[in-house]
């Protein structure tokens, strides 16, 4: 089992910049895949970006793709999502979400994640 417990999230002006952390709890970890997932208020939950467990394979939501950018430290046991160029519309509680999977093939469907935080709420001002 692996409990993930996200931290970072806060109040930014547009174009600002943001760093999220999803820090797991568990030895198993390191054979996780991760993933960044936001739900905007009357919206559905949406996928954001993935991390395979090595950390060499990434997959990003075209809505972020040239802004944001995901990357893991196994040795801290911990996922980052650096979040430049915010906009309005990231305004969001962004949580993160994990299998275990030795794969280079990541998906962003919800149903692929087993374990999940309790999100932290981003919100750009404009």
């Amino acid at each position: 089992q692996v409990q993930l417990v996200e931290s970072g999230g806060g109040l930014v002006q547009a174009g600002g910049s943001l760093r999220l952390s999803c820090a797991a709890s568990g030895r198993a970890f390191t054979d996780c895949r991760i993933a960044w997932f936001r739900q905007a208020p009357g919206k559905e939950r949406e996928f954001v970006a993935a991390i395979s467990y090595t950390g060499l394979d990434r997959y990003y939501a075209d809505s972020v793709k040239d802004r944001f950018a995901i990357s893991r430290d196994s040795a801290k046991n911990t996922v980052y999502l650096q979040m430049n160029s915010l906009e309005p519309e990231d305004t969001a509680i962004y949580y993160c979400a994990g299998r275990l999977s030795r794969s280079a093939f990541l998906v962003s469907s919800e149903g692929q994640y087993d374990f999940w935080g309790q999100g932290t709420q981003v919100t750009v001002s404009s």
